[in-house]
């Protein structure tokens, strides 16, 4: 795992408040023989990124927090609903084969099926499709209802769910994508999705940042 990269600099200020916390930002500018004003970005930087606390008129603490420490705790704070993708959904009464050209053109792997009243009825995976169509089945005329995974047994997900727990589904059931559901009193309605993908930017991006 890629850790947060310091300068000498933020390094020696985490050193003296190590040693002397809580220790104002004056102080630590004339250990270092600086003025307050060029250590400021500094002393922001290691305060956003966790490894400071700063209280008024007292000074600055150490955290006692490792850069994997702070990574993880940032990694635990990203919600669903913040790297989400827009669901592709289908009607349970579409042909295989219309459902595969659908595949084709939103360049997806999982479809999500829903029925006459966009209720989350079943998941339509790239596999089921290849096993119809090395079958002996019309692809023309066979509705995707008949070769979906059926609720109960999908693996659903809400919006304000950790996406680290997304994340944990994904490979613990070994599927690209998850729809995001939100309850209504007839079933689930599909609001959206996390795929692999999703997973991928969001801890490409928070790297990023570190």
């Amino acid at each position: 795992m890629r850790t947060i990269e310091l300068s000498d600099r933020q390094e020696k200020i985490i050193e003296i408040v190590k040693e002397s916390g809580p220790i104002t930002g004056e102080k630590i500018a004339d250990r270092l023989n600086l003025t307050r004003a060029t250590l400021r970005p500094d002393l922001a930087i290691l305060t956003m990124a966790g490894f400071l606390d700063a209280r008024p008129r007292v000074g600055y603490f150490y955290t006692g927090k490792s850069s994997t420490q702070l990574l993880s705790e940032s990694v635990n704070k990203i919600k669903v609903n913040e790297y989400k993708s827009i669901p592709v959904v289908v009607n349970e009464n579409v042909s295989i084969y219309d459902a595969i050209v659908t595949m084709f053109l939103e360049d997806v792997g999982t479809l999500f099926v829903v029925d006459d009243k966009s209720l989350l009825v079943g998941v339509l995976s790239r596999k089921d499709c290849l096993r119809a169509s090395i079958g002996k089945q019309e692809l023309n005329s066979v509705p995707v209802h008949i070769i979906m995974t059926r609720m109960p047994n999908i693996t659903t997900c809400k919006s304000d769910d950790l996406l680290i727990d997304v994340a944990e589904k994904l490979i613990e059931k070994q599927i690209d994508s998850i729809p995001i559901v939100k309850e209504k009193e007839e079933g689930l309605e599909v609001i959206g999705r996390v795929t692999k993908s999703n997973i991928t930017k969001a801890f490409v991006t928070l790297f990023k940042k570190d």
